[in-house]
């Protein structure tokens, strides 16, 4: 077998309150390298077809990689999928931080948890041992104070914690999961899956390192890094992902007032200079990153009194809170999502059901009496975080809220759906694909919903250059492509680059180290896999992975009853932007339609969008037919 995992997948059983541990072969790991394509292997083969996601019959998959803790910078991510009790289809998100690496040093590369607990529990694992502890004293606490309960029962300072808030108890159906209470798994529901389970959280130490087949190789990325990667003033490190939150409102591609608009007047007011300037306290990092852009932030006076341990907003975050709620409070955002990780909810989406709630009050479909008082236009900051704090105790309007936008939208009615904008049930994130295009693929084809980092964004795309210096240089992608553009060059380059993400989250590898957002080249990738695992492995087998892992979540959706009509944008998206330097930009239905067309035939799917039987015997998928 080969070396960077552990060969073990501890299964838990909460019903019958059992723990077993299973070996895979290796074929299992070279074939899907854990993350995503593990999640997605496991969960098409055991998970019946029309499973409520919020019943015991669900089942909850958290996967590490074959590269997961060793000491690569970018590789600490883990994925967690179920079907998502948002979307009804595959649910998946994916976290950094230190719980992921702590799990592979306790000795397993992934878990698989079925049934539901009598009552509230949590999982206790420490070097190969396990134990389904009672968590009845803790059930209702948030996240800071159950982390503090569990730490101080266990007497262990450095255990890494996994868990959900009252958000993910209350099933509010984009509840996340979250460990050191600042790095989420935010989309798809995952924390309400681990609520419908009493599972509270689940506890880890580990002290066994991972054995490497030539750790010398394996840590020339580390010395590379180290020679040729440096923080400069403005980027990642300094400003964080917010960094961009200004010159996205210049080129009107920033959402504003539930993507009505695209331009913001107090974008700078919630940018990451802005809070680097006022609110941070400290630059945080995952395990053994180089990048460093996470954010503590710490407000002491005023109406938002803001708890560092919580971390800081990100991008999403400013956005989804701030510019799309009309809202440039800095302030009262940090707040919103110091909340979100108390209570554990995905900003995205809390942001957009706010968002659309606001839209609703202002046009008279939702009025004081609903919302219980609350005065809910855009650009009141303190009924921007009222309302998370109510959904998150699903109260009042939250309690509706916290059905997502797509059911909100439905019970509310009166022509409420125009202002929900979800693809496939999922919130949008904020990114704006009527500037950039490639977005409409990425939006509307994924398998979660819509999803910003199916692939890079369009920028990238436009800086490929003849001479090959591009960082996608070696996936063959040399010619640019304008930001606009929606024809088959542009769909080219999206299905090329969506293989690399797809192998990223195969892997845990974050798209702010490993190119071509950040430093970490391809080729380097690859090899410190050969390193650790001592596979001869190519990038061809490893993106055919990530291929692989796409078209199971493709299939597992037809199964429980998608269609190609699925694959589409909310009606929000086809009109025309209201303010910004792309004001009257729209995506055009007839050009969307031929760019999905083509998509499809690119990717060996057939007119009705589902994979060719060609196309599963050439990715070694054609047992699937079986689980269908």
């Amino acid at each position: 077998m080969g070396k960077g995992y552990n060969g073990k997948i501890l299964r838990v059983d909460l019903t019958e309150e059992k723990t077993w541990i299973e070996e895979p072969g290796e074929e299992i790991y070279r074939t899907y390298l854990g993350g995503a394509g593990l999640a997605a292997y496991y969960i098409i083969k055991e998970l019946p077809k029309g499973v409520d996601p919020l019943s015991p019959d669900n089942m909850l998959v958290l996967a590490c990689s074959v590269i997961t803790g060793t000491p690569v910078p970018g590789a600490s991510r883990f994925t967690a999928a179920a079907k998502s009790p948002l979307t009804g289809a595959y649910g998946e998100a994916e976290a950094g931080g230190w719980w992921g690496p702590e799990l592979k040093w306790a000795g397993f590369d992934a878990i698989i948890i079925k049934g539901k607990a009598s009552k509230p529990v949590y999982l206790w694992i420490k070097d190969g041992e396990v134990e389904i502890r009672d968590a009845g004293k803790i059930w209702g606490m948030e996240t800071g104070d159950s982390q503090d309960a569990i730490k101080e029962e266990l007497d262990e300072e450095k255990v890494r914690i996994l868990q959900i808030g009252p958000g993910g108890e209350k099933m509010v159906r984009y509840a996340c999961l979250i460990n050191e209470l600042k790095h989420a798994n935010g989309r798809t529901g995952m924390g309400a899956v681990m609520g419908s389970k009493n599972l509270k959280a689940i506890a880890v130490r580990g002290t066994n390192k991972i054995e490497m087949d030539d750790k010398e190789s394996a840590r020339e990325v580390i010395r590379w890094l180290r020679e040729n990667y440096t923080w400069q003033t403005g980027d990642m490190h300094d400003m964080g992902t917010a960094r961009l939150t200004p010159s996205l409102s210049e080129n009107g591609i920033l959402p504003t007032r539930n993507f009505r608009e695209g331009a913001f007047e107090k974008a700078y007011d919630i940018s990451g200079e802005k809070m680097k300037d006022t609110i941070l306290v400290k630059r945080g990092t995952c395990y053994a990153c180089s990048v460093a852009c996470k954010r503590e932030v710490e407000v002491n006076e005023g109406p938002y009194t803001v708890n560092r341990k919580y971390g800081g907003p990100e991008y999403e975050t400013v956005a989804s809170l701030g510019s799309l709620c009309g809202i440039g409070d800095l302030a009262a955002v940090s707040k919103g999502n110091e909340l979100c990780n108390r209570y554990t909810l995905d900003t995205i989406s809390t942001g957009v059901s706010i968002a659309f709630a606001m839209e609703c009050y202002e046009n008279g479909l939702l009025t004081k009496e609903d919302t219980g008082g609350i005065d809910l236009r855009f650009g009141n900051a303190d009924a921007m975080v009222k309302m998370v704090e109510m959904i998150g105790k699903r109260e009042g309007l939250g309690n509706l809220l916290a059905e997502g936008v797509r059911i909100a939208a439905q019970k509310i009615g009166n022509g409420a759906e125009k202002y929900a904008v979800h693809v496939k049930g999922e919130e949008v994130p904020m990114h704006e694909p009527r500037g950039k295009r490639s977005l409409v693929l990425a939006y509307s084809l994924s398998p979660t919903g819509a999803d910003h980092m199916e692939a890079p964004h369009d920028v990238v795309y436009e800086m490929f250059n003849s001479e090959g210096q591009h960082p996608l240089a070696p996936m063959g992608l040399v010619e640019p492509v304008d930001t606009m553009e929606m024809g088959p060059q542009k769909v080219r380059a999206f299905y090329y680059a969506k293989q690399l993400f797809d192998f990223y989250n195969c892997i845990g590898m974050c798209d702010f180290v490993g190119v071509p957002i950040g430093p970490l080249a391809i080729n380097q990738v690859v090899k410190h896999i050969e390193a650790v695992t001592g596979w001869n492995t190519s990038l061809w087998e490893l993106l055919k992975a990530g291929e692989r892992s796409n078209v199971m979540m493709r299939i597992f959706n037809f199964r429980e009853g998608l269609t190609k009509e699925d694959d589409k944008l909310p009606d929000r998206l086809h009109q025309e932007l209201e303010s910004g330097a792309l004001e009257g930009e729209r995506i055009e239905e007839d050009k969307f339609e031929e760019m999905k067309k083509t998509y499809y035939r690119m990717a060996g799917w057939d007119d009705d969008g589902y994979p060719t039987e060609a196309k599963l015997e050439e990715l070694g998928l054609e047992w699937i037919e079986e689980f269908v």
